[in-house]
């Protein structure tokens, strides 16, 4: 599965969310749509996720192998691929999607 999230920096802080499906800390970001690019992506999920717009994202690391194995609570298993990118500038105020975070 592709997709990418956003490592989103402000003041030497960096934003977590809590999952709604499992319960842990992670970072904005989601799986690619048809015909969307990588970064389209990031900006995509960061803004359903948080409420916020990147203006800029810096390419970080791309994460791939058999360490991004991810069983979903209702059985899905997948081997992800993930574009990591930084993000500190950005507009918008916070807020949760009260879906996924």
């Amino acid at each position: 599965m592709t997709g990418a999230c956003v490592l989103l920096c402000n003041n030497k802080k960096l934003l977590l969310q809590r999952r709604t499906d499992n319960g842990l800390w992670g970072l904005p970001g989601g799986s690619m749509e048809p015909g969307e690019s990588l970064e389209e992506v990031a900006k995509r999920e960061l803004f359903e996720e948080t409420g916020l717009e990147a203006k800029s994202l810096e390419m970080f690391r791309v994460f791939s192998g058999k360490d991004l194995y991810y069983k979903y609570p209702h059985g899905d298993e997948v081997y992800n691929v993930v574009s990591a990118y930084v993000c500190s500038d950005f507009e918008g105020a916070l807020k949760e999607d009260g879906v996924e975070v």
